[in-house]
């Protein structure tokens, strides 16, 4: 098994991530999807505009999304995630950049494998993408949450 995906794995086993719904096994077939990234402290992931054809699991390390200001040279942080995070596909260009804080260790999946993984394993897919869209939507309620502080 690829041990950067097994290690995420089993980080947050048990816990409310993009894992909840997969059991060993389905993370043994799972891993021959996945590779592995490691990315330098104060290197970035990826730049705005880079093409968007990856999803990125953080298994270790801490990254800052942050986006440029429309008036001059500025950034605006976005974000700093850590362990679990998760940066998912949307067919366009990048809007953020991301930069490691500290040395960053990823899984990935790429477009072209997930496509592949759905093929032949819908079943196990499906159980991928539901997992994805918990992470994400509680990452949406927790953006609202910090919203909600600034009024």
């Amino acid at each position: 098994m690829n041990g950067v995906f097994k290690e995420l794995y089993t980080s947050m086993k048990g816990e409310k991530s993009v894992f909840k719904f997969l059991s060993d096994e389905d993370i043994e077939h799972l891993a021959a999807f996945f590779k592995s990234k490691n990315v330098p402290a104060g290197e970035p992931l990826w730049k705005e505009e880079d093409p968007f054809d990856y999803i990125a699991f953080i298994v270790s390390g801490k990254v800052e999304i942050k986006k440029e200001a429309e008036f001059g040279n500025m950034n605006v942080i976005m974000g700093m995630y850590s362990r679990g995070a998760l940066c998912i596909l949307d067919d366009s260009l990048r809007k953020v950049t991301a930069i490691a804080l500290e040395d960053v260790s990823l899984a990935i999946i790429t477009q072209e494998n997930l496509d592949k993984l759905i093929a032949t394993n819908p079943g196990l897919g499906a159980k991928l993408l539901k997992g994805m869209l918990l992470t994400v939507s509680d990452r949406l309620r927790k953006s609202f949450d910090r919203i909600v502080t600034f009024f």
